[in-house]
Protein backbone atom coordinates (compact mmCIF):
# COMPACT_ATOMS: atom_id res chain seq x y z
CA UNK A 1 0.00 0.00 0.00
CA UNK A 2 2.97 2.19 1.00
CA UNK A 3 3.85 2.44 -2.98
CA UNK A 4 0.58 4.51 -3.52
CA UNK A 5 2.54 7.02 -1.88
CA UNK A 6 5.21 8.10 -4.26
CA UNK A 7 2.32 7.05 -7.34
CA UNK A 8 0.47 9.69 -6.20
CA UNK A 9 3.21 12.31 -5.78
CA UNK A 10 4.60 12.06 -9.23
CA UNK A 11 0.49 12.04 -10.55
CA UNK A 12 0.64 15.32 -8.99
CA UNK A 13 3.38 17.08 -9.56
CA UNK A 14 3.09 15.91 -13.52
CA UNK A 15 -0.17 18.46 -12.83
CA UNK A 16 1.67 21.57 -11.81
CA UNK A 17 0.73 21.28 -7.96
CA UNK A 18 3.56 21.74 -5.46
CA UNK A 19 4.54 19.81 -2.38
CA UNK A 20 4.09 20.97 1.22
CA UNK A 21 4.92 19.32 4.31
CA UNK A 22 2.23 20.45 7.29
CA UNK A 23 2.17 19.40 10.79
CA UNK A 24 -0.41 16.44 11.49
CA UNK A 25 -2.31 18.46 14.00
CA UNK A 26 -4.12 22.28 14.13
CA UNK A 27 -6.22 23.81 15.97
CA UNK A 28 -9.22 22.56 17.51
CA UNK A 29 -11.64 24.75 16.16
CA UNK A 30 -10.28 24.00 12.40
CA UNK A 31 -10.48 20.35 13.37
CA UNK A 32 -14.17 20.97 14.61
CA UNK A 33 -15.32 22.49 10.46
CA UNK A 34 -13.25 19.92 8.96
CA UNK A 35 -15.04 16.54 10.82
CA UNK A 36 -12.70 16.09 13.84
CA UNK A 37 -11.84 17.66 16.94
CA UNK A 38 -13.13 14.30 19.56
CA UNK A 39 -11.22 14.77 22.84
CA UNK A 40 -9.38 11.42 22.13
CA UNK A 41 -7.59 13.29 19.48
CA UNK A 42 -6.48 16.18 21.65
CA UNK A 43 -2.72 16.52 22.08
CA UNK A 44 -1.22 16.36 26.08
CA UNK A 45 1.80 18.25 25.01
CA UNK A 46 1.91 19.88 21.91
CA UNK A 47 4.63 22.15 20.42
CA UNK A 48 2.48 25.00 20.83
CA UNK A 49 -0.84 26.25 22.36
CA UNK A 50 -2.53 26.42 19.65
CA UNK A 51 -1.52 23.32 17.89
CA UNK A 52 -3.66 21.23 19.80
CA UNK A 53 -5.24 18.30 18.02
CA UNK A 54 -4.73 15.75 15.23
CA UNK A 55 -6.14 16.71 11.93
CA UNK A 56 -8.47 15.44 10.39
CA UNK A 57 -7.89 16.36 7.31
CA UNK A 58 -4.86 18.15 5.24
CA UNK A 59 -6.93 20.63 3.74
CA UNK A 60 -7.20 23.11 6.42
CA UNK A 61 -3.39 23.42 6.69
CA UNK A 62 -2.97 23.50 2.55
CA UNK A 63 -5.65 26.51 3.27
CA UNK A 64 -3.18 28.36 5.79
CA UNK A 65 -0.28 27.82 2.92
CA UNK A 66 -2.28 29.30 0.46
CA UNK A 67 -2.92 32.74 2.40
CA UNK A 68 0.69 32.67 3.39
CA UNK A 69 1.53 32.51 -0.43
CA UNK A 70 -1.25 35.12 -1.35
CA UNK A 71 0.00 37.71 1.49
CA UNK A 72 3.30 37.33 0.11
CA UNK A 73 2.29 37.66 -3.52
CA UNK A 74 2.06 34.60 -5.41
CA UNK A 75 -1.68 34.13 -6.40
CA UNK A 76 -2.07 31.61 -7.93
CA UNK A 77 -0.95 28.83 -5.85
CA UNK A 78 -1.47 25.22 -6.57
CA UNK A 79 0.12 22.98 -3.73
CA UNK A 80 -0.78 19.26 -2.10
CA UNK A 81 0.59 16.61 0.35
CA UNK A 82 0.12 13.06 0.70
CA UNK A 83 0.09 11.82 4.35
CA UNK A 84 -2.05 10.74 7.19
CA UNK A 85 -5.41 11.87 8.74
CA UNK A 86 -6.86 11.11 11.88
CA UNK A 87 -10.91 10.14 12.63
CA UNK A 88 -10.33 8.46 16.04
CA UNK A 89 -7.68 7.39 18.28
CA UNK A 90 -7.52 3.67 17.21
CA UNK A 91 -5.10 1.94 14.40
CA UNK A 92 -8.26 1.88 11.75
CA UNK A 93 -9.09 5.92 12.28
CA UNK A 94 -5.52 7.06 10.42
CA UNK A 95 -6.34 7.11 6.86
CA UNK A 96 -3.64 7.66 4.17
CA UNK A 97 -4.67 10.67 2.15
CA UNK A 98 -3.31 12.80 -1.19
CA UNK A 99 -5.01 16.19 -0.79
CA UNK A 100 -4.39 19.34 -2.62
CA UNK A 101 -5.57 22.70 -3.72
CA UNK A 102 -5.85 24.97 -6.71
CA UNK A 103 -6.16 28.69 -5.69
CA UNK A 104 -7.69 31.65 -7.83
CA UNK A 105 -6.69 31.24 -11.83
CA UNK A 106 -6.26 27.89 -13.52
CA UNK A 107 -5.48 29.64 -16.61
CA UNK A 108 -3.53 33.09 -15.51
CA UNK A 109 -3.21 36.11 -17.37
CA UNK A 110 -1.23 35.36 -20.69
CA UNK A 111 -0.60 36.48 -24.13
CA UNK A 112 -2.24 32.88 -25.76
CA UNK A 113 -5.59 32.97 -24.91
CA UNK A 114 -8.33 33.99 -22.18
CA UNK A 115 -8.03 33.64 -18.85
CA UNK A 116 -9.76 30.84 -16.26
CA UNK A 117 -10.73 30.59 -12.66
CA UNK A 118 -10.07 27.20 -11.05
CA UNK A 119 -13.31 25.13 -11.03
CA UNK A 120 -15.18 21.71 -9.45
CA UNK A 121 -13.95 20.07 -12.79
CA UNK A 122 -10.18 21.12 -12.10
CA UNK A 123 -10.06 19.16 -8.62
CA UNK A 124 -12.03 16.83 -9.92
CA UNK A 125 -9.21 15.78 -12.29
CA UNK A 126 -6.37 16.16 -10.07
CA UNK A 127 -8.51 13.32 -8.01
CA UNK A 128 -8.81 11.30 -11.04
CA UNK A 129 -5.22 11.40 -12.27
CA UNK A 130 -4.26 10.31 -8.73
CA UNK A 131 -6.77 7.04 -8.45
CA UNK A 132 -5.18 6.24 -12.08
CA UNK A 133 -1.67 6.49 -10.85
CA UNK A 134 -2.27 3.93 -7.70
CA UNK A 135 -3.79 1.84 -10.02
CA UNK A 136 -8.00 2.57 -9.21
CA UNK A 137 -10.91 0.74 -12.10
CA UNK A 138 -12.01 2.52 -14.47
CA UNK A 139 -15.67 2.10 -13.60
CA UNK A 140 -15.78 4.96 -11.13
CA UNK A 141 -18.65 7.53 -11.03
CA UNK A 142 -19.18 10.92 -9.56
CA UNK A 143 -21.90 12.08 -7.44
CA UNK A 144 -23.05 14.49 -5.09
CA UNK A 145 -22.75 14.47 -1.25
CA UNK A 146 -18.92 15.82 -0.73
CA UNK A 147 -18.76 17.19 3.35
CA UNK A 148 -19.91 20.34 4.16
CA UNK A 149 -16.41 22.13 3.52
CA UNK A 150 -16.99 21.69 0.00
CA UNK A 151 -19.74 24.48 -1.35
CA UNK A 152 -22.62 22.55 -2.03
CA UNK A 153 -23.46 23.04 -5.54
CA UNK A 154 -19.98 22.90 -6.79
CA UNK A 155 -18.87 19.72 -4.89
CA UNK A 156 -18.91 16.18 -5.38
CA UNK A 157 -17.53 12.61 -4.28
CA UNK A 158 -15.68 10.21 -6.63
CA UNK A 159 -17.07 6.62 -5.95
CA UNK A 160 -16.44 3.04 -6.53
CA UNK A 161 -19.95 1.21 -6.15
CA UNK A 162 -20.58 2.26 -2.75
CA UNK A 163 -17.30 3.24 -1.70
CA UNK A 164 -15.85 6.54 -1.32
CA UNK A 165 -12.50 7.08 -3.44
CA UNK A 166 -12.35 10.59 -3.14
CA UNK A 167 -13.82 13.66 -2.43
CA UNK A 168 -13.59 17.28 -4.78
CA UNK A 169 -15.30 20.34 -5.21
CA UNK A 170 -14.63 24.49 -4.58
CA UNK A 171 -14.36 25.06 -1.40
CA UNK A 172 -17.20 26.85 1.06
CA UNK A 173 -17.62 30.61 1.18
CA UNK A 174 -17.66 31.27 4.35
CA UNK A 175 -14.10 28.78 4.91
CA UNK A 176 -12.74 30.85 2.28
CA UNK A 177 -13.49 34.05 3.95
CA UNK A 178 -12.61 32.52 7.32
CA UNK A 179 -9.12 32.31 5.50
CA UNK A 180 -9.26 35.93 4.03
CA UNK A 181 -8.64 34.46 0.71
CA UNK A 182 -9.97 35.85 -2.55
CA UNK A 183 -10.98 34.23 -5.69
CA UNK A 184 -12.12 30.46 -5.65
CA UNK A 185 -10.22 27.34 -3.99
CA UNK A 186 -11.08 23.83 -5.88
CA UNK A 187 -9.39 21.02 -3.85
CA UNK A 188 -9.47 17.42 -3.04
CA UNK A 189 -9.05 14.02 -0.80
CA UNK A 190 -8.19 11.18 -2.66
CA UNK A 191 -8.31 7.85 0.28
CA UNK A 192 -5.33 6.13 -0.98
CA UNK A 193 -6.54 2.67 0.79
CA UNK A 194 -9.79 3.29 -0.59
CA UNK A 195 -9.52 1.60 -4.07
CA UNK A 196 -8.81 -2.56 -3.93
CA UNK A 197 -5.43 -3.87 -5.30
CA UNK A 198 -4.99 -4.46 -8.96
CA UNK A 199 -5.04 -8.15 -9.67
CA UNK A 200 -2.27 -10.15 -10.21
CA UNK A 201 -2.24 -10.48 -14.03
CA UNK A 202 -1.13 -13.86 -15.68
CA UNK A 203 1.73 -12.46 -17.57
CA UNK A 204 3.78 -9.33 -17.48
CA UNK A 205 3.87 -8.66 -21.48
CA UNK A 206 1.72 -5.68 -22.12
CA UNK A 207 -1.46 -5.88 -24.46
CA UNK A 208 -0.65 -5.31 -28.05
CA UNK A 209 -1.08 -1.60 -29.01
CA UNK A 210 -3.77 -0.92 -31.33
CA UNK A 211 -3.97 1.94 -33.33
CA UNK A 212 -6.27 3.30 -36.06
CA UNK A 213 -5.45 4.67 -39.42
CA UNK A 214 -8.52 6.71 -39.49
CA UNK A 215 -9.64 10.41 -38.30
CA UNK A 216 -11.25 10.31 -35.26
CA UNK A 217 -14.93 11.70 -35.78
CA UNK A 218 -16.24 14.53 -33.19
CA UNK A 219 -20.36 14.90 -33.28
CA UNK A 220 -21.65 17.46 -30.30
CA UNK A 221 -24.77 16.74 -28.90
CA UNK A 222 -26.95 19.15 -26.26
CA UNK A 223 -29.59 17.54 -23.50
CA UNK A 224 -32.29 18.85 -21.26
CA UNK A 225 -32.06 17.04 -18.52
CA UNK A 226 -33.52 17.73 -15.17
CA UNK A 227 -31.54 19.98 -12.97
CA UNK A 228 -30.50 17.03 -10.28
CA UNK A 229 -29.55 14.77 -13.06
CA UNK A 230 -25.67 14.42 -12.74
CA UNK A 231 -23.93 14.88 -15.68
CA UNK A 232 -21.38 11.67 -15.11
CA UNK A 233 -24.70 9.94 -15.50
CA UNK A 234 -25.26 10.94 -18.93
CA UNK A 235 -21.59 11.05 -19.73
CA UNK A 236 -21.81 6.95 -19.24
CA UNK A 237 -24.56 6.48 -20.98
CA UNK A 238 -23.41 8.20 -23.86
CA UNK A 239 -19.91 5.82 -23.52
CA UNK A 240 -21.99 2.62 -23.29
CA UNK A 241 -24.11 3.42 -26.14
CA UNK A 242 -21.33 2.08 -28.90
CA UNK A 243 -18.29 0.72 -27.33
CA UNK A 244 -16.62 0.06 -29.87
CA UNK A 245 -16.83 3.52 -32.03
CA UNK A 246 -17.39 5.72 -29.31
CA UNK A 247 -13.46 6.54 -27.46
CA UNK A 248 -14.33 9.50 -25.47
CA UNK A 249 -17.01 11.63 -24.33
CA UNK A 250 -16.55 15.19 -22.44
CA UNK A 251 -18.81 17.68 -21.22
CA UNK A 252 -18.63 21.21 -22.40
CA UNK A 253 -21.49 23.31 -21.59
CA UNK A 254 -23.44 23.29 -18.66
CA UNK A 255 -26.64 25.59 -19.18
CA UNK A 256 -29.72 26.76 -16.96
CA UNK A 257 -31.59 30.34 -17.75
CA UNK A 258 -33.17 31.99 -20.17
CA UNK A 259 -34.54 29.89 -22.78
CA UNK A 260 -34.23 26.64 -20.59
CA UNK A 261 -37.28 25.90 -18.69
CA UNK A 262 -37.53 25.77 -14.78
CA UNK A 263 -35.95 22.74 -13.16
CA UNK A 264 -34.38 21.94 -16.18
CA UNK A 265 -30.61 22.47 -17.21
CA UNK A 266 -28.63 22.13 -21.07
CA UNK A 267 -25.96 19.30 -20.86
CA UNK A 268 -23.85 19.69 -24.16
CA UNK A 269 -21.30 16.95 -24.57
CA UNK A 270 -18.70 16.10 -27.26
CA UNK A 271 -18.68 12.37 -28.40
CA UNK A 272 -15.45 10.82 -30.19
CA UNK A 273 -15.84 8.31 -32.38
CA UNK A 274 -12.98 6.23 -33.46
CA UNK A 275 -13.51 3.71 -36.59
CA UNK A 276 -10.86 0.66 -36.70
CA UNK A 277 -11.50 -1.05 -40.15
CA UNK A 278 -12.90 1.96 -42.36
CA UNK A 279 -14.10 5.34 -42.90
CA UNK A 280 -17.58 5.68 -41.63
CA UNK A 281 -20.31 6.66 -43.89
CA UNK A 282 -23.02 9.33 -43.23
CA UNK A 283 -25.72 6.48 -42.68
CA UNK A 284 -23.36 4.74 -40.21
CA UNK A 285 -22.77 8.18 -38.22
CA UNK A 286 -26.39 9.04 -38.69
CA UNK A 287 -26.81 5.63 -37.11
CA UNK A 288 -24.57 5.74 -34.02
CA UNK A 289 -25.95 9.16 -33.25
CA UNK A 290 -29.31 7.96 -32.48
CA UNK A 291 -28.15 5.18 -30.40
CA UNK A 292 -26.44 7.69 -28.50
CA UNK A 293 -29.44 9.51 -28.04
CA UNK A 294 -31.62 7.04 -27.47
CA UNK A 295 -29.39 5.63 -25.23
CA UNK A 296 -29.06 9.00 -23.23
CA UNK A 297 -32.44 9.40 -22.83
CA UNK A 298 -33.47 5.98 -21.24
CA UNK A 299 -30.80 6.27 -18.89
CA UNK A 300 -31.50 9.88 -17.74
CA UNK A 301 -35.01 11.05 -19.17
CA UNK A 302 -33.12 13.93 -21.52
CA UNK A 303 -34.73 15.15 -24.91
CA UNK A 304 -31.99 16.34 -27.56
CA UNK A 305 -32.12 19.95 -28.09
CA UNK A 306 -33.67 21.37 -31.14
Amino acid sequence: MQRRVPQARRALAARGLSEAVTWSFLPRAKAERFGGGGPDLRLLNSIDATLDTMRPSILPNLIDAAARNEARGLSDPALFEVGPVYKDATPAGQRLVAAGLRHNMAVPRNWAGPTRPVDAFDAKADALAVLAAIGAPDNLSAQSGAPDWYHPGRSGVIKLGDRVMAHFGELHPQILADADLKGPVAAFEVFLEAPPLPKQKATKARPKLVLSPFQPLERDFAFLVDADVEADKLVRAARNADKALVTAVRVFDVYAGKGVPDGKKSLAIAVTLQPMERTLTDAEIEAVSNKIVAQVTKATGAVLRG
